[in-house]
């Protein structure tokens, strides 16, 4: 078999196994339309004059890159952690090991299945938040394909430090405490739902040490959301794409190094 057919085989199981577990089917794509709705239509925004200084304050438009995050960041987390981990568990890596599927074969499968879920996820999340509150998206050609890019480069990125997680925890329950933690706070310390100004200034520059951050911001510059701090002679909304795409293959270098021969 050639490494195409045994990619496609391993996405075609990764498919299959992501189907009969209803739970993750739920999280995907209906918990992240519940914080639409929560936050989008309950709470709403409150835009200021000259901008906001609390929590949403800015306006709508602002917030759609936290939206996408919710699944960009949580889903790829604990889905390939805790798949890393029941493999482990059941000494699937040995088996693998014996077979022609190698382990990087095997993360870009698991890879390419949370791409299409969350990329199907991160679509309906969007039609919701451009039918339900005031966001205005415009949805040129070329605005869909930066959004396109940012959604896989950070599916990926996140995919390969879920595989890092499962690889370095030492069980299925540890995997999701690990996940969350980490997940947590890069959700509200990454320019996401909290603007910058209302983090203390010793603070800020550990943003840029979140890969999340520069989802934000590019997803931001793509959407109109706000005015985003320039990187390079590019624009923003490219500059970014090209940060987050370095990171991604350092990132998924790192999980596929980590996964383990056996167990």
């Amino acid at each position: 078999m050639t490494r195409t057919g045994r990619v496609a085989a391993s996405v075609r199981a990764g498919w299959h196994s992501f189907l009969r577990r209803r739970t993750a089917v739920f999280f995907t794509f209906f918990f992240p339309l519940l914080i639409v709705v929560i936050f989008g239509v309950l709470v709403q925004t409150q835009p200021t004059a000259g901008g906001g200084s609390g929590l949403f304050t800015e306006p709508a438009v602002y917030y759609v890159p936290g939206y996408l995050a919710v699944v960009v960041l949580f889903t790829p987390l604990s889905r390939v952690g805790s798949e890393v981990a029941r493999h482990r568990d059941g000494n699937r890596f040995e088996k693998l090991a014996t077979t022609p599927l190698s382990r990087t074969e095997w993360l870009l499968a698991q890879t390419l299945v949370n791409v299409v879920v969350i990329g199907l996820a991160a679509l309906m999340l969007l039609a919701l938040v451009v039918g339900l509150t005031d966001a205005a998206i415009p949805l040129t050609l070329p605005v869909v394909g930066l959004l396109v890019g940012y959604v896989v480069l950070g599916v990926t990125l996140f995919c390969g430090v879920g595989a890092l997680i499962g690889s370095l925890a030492d069980s299925q329950d540890g995997v999701i405490a690990t996940s969350n933690t980490i997940a947590l706070p890069l959700l509200f310390l990454s320019e996401t739902f909290v603007p910058l100004d209302m983090l203390p200034a010793w603070f800020r520059p550990a943003t840029a040490l979140s890969p999340l951050t520069y989802f934000a911001r590019g997803v931001r510059a793509t959407t109109d959301g706000g005015d985003v701090p320039p990187i390079g002679p590019l624009a923003p909304e490219l500059g970014y794409l090209l940060v987050l795409a370095g990171l991604t293959v350092v990132f998924v270098a790192l999980g596929a190094r980590a996964l383990p021969r056996t167990d």
